[in-house]
């Protein structure tokens, strides 16, 4: 008889190593129109606000590195926020990032679903590691974010003792990100001809930031404002000048009236003084 002795699992082994030069990084084509329209749609919102700080790495599709017992491994979410990178030297692109080598660790990265089913949720622990565990365990990246662009379904994950757990949207259908204190949600509308839901930012207050292209049509609505309120008050001013004009036209005929019954006046008095009547005596 063969005892059969269960295989323990050991944890793997993570180092944090840059990018090897000679490393063919992964070219997927993008799976729909939609995913670079949303990523982009997110970072113009926060750098229209002035979120976006020099220091911070804003990026889509760009591979996220580890080396998982001395193998590289990278995943490229659709967009990806880390509050503090190390500059990279003048001329040069970067290509991939690796946390705690680079910079900071990622603080959030969000998927949207794609055909494949269940990637976005997949733990598969061994190679090819799924997306869930890559983010949760090997990054441990403490907000993971899902959004579905054809049922607008919008799922956030926050990292608590090691694990994700799915976070419930307030009343407005928000959620809170906490790295950077703005609430998420969904916006039903039109942006550079695209019209679907939309993944937008919330300020605490309720405020939603507005697209570079919401603030330039609102500068202009607000300039047009403006404009027909000069041209209103122009014409105030003139209908004002107007005004003024008739009251000294008014007094002036007033005047030349006053004027002429004074010289009415006159006249009657000089021919009562050729009668030999005295019209300063009186009655």
């Amino acid at each position: 008889m063969v005892l059969q002795v269960p295989s323990i699992k050991t944890k793997p082994v993570v180092t944090w190593e840059p990018l090897p030069a000679n490393f063919v990084l992964p070219d997927d084509p993008v799976e729909n129109i939609q995913q670079p329209a949303l990523a982009a749609a997110l970072t113009d919102a926060l750098g229209a606000a002035g979120y976006i700080q020099p220091e911070m790495l804003i990026a889509t599709n760009l591979g996220l590195v580890a080396t998982v017992n001395k193998k590289t491994v990278v995943k490229a979410p659709d967009w990806l926020y880390v509050p503090q990178v190390n500059p990279v030297a003048e001329g040069i692109v970067r290509r991939s990032y690796t946390p705690h080598t680079e910079g900071a660790a990622v603080a959030i990265v969000m998927e949207f679903l794609s055909d494949e089913d269940g990637a976005e949720l997949s733990i598969r622990s061994t190679p090819p590691y799924g997306k869930l565990h890559f983010y949760e365990q090997i990054l441990q990246v403490p907000t993971y974010i899902i959004y579905d662009p054809y049922d607008g379904n919008l799922e956030v994950r926050y990292r608590q003792n090691g694990r994700y757990i799915l976070e419930l949207p307030n009343a407005e259908g928000r959620v809170w990100i906490p790295e950077v204190e703005l609430y998420l949600g969904l916006w039903a509308g039109q942006r550079l001809g695209q019209t679907m839901n939309w993944l937008r930012w919330w300020d605490r207050g309720g405020n939603l930031l507005l697209w570079s292209s919401e603030q330039v049509e609102q500068e202009r609505q607000r300039a047009e404002q403006e404009s027909q309120r000069a041209e209103q008050e122009s014409q105030r001013a003139e209908q004002e000048s107007q005004r003024a004009e008739q009251e000294r036209q008014r007094a002036e005929q007033e005047r030349q009236r006053a004027e002429q019954e004074s010289q009415r006046a006159e006249i009657l008095a000089a021919k009562l003084r050729a009668l030999g009547i005295d019209p300063d005596l009186p009655d």
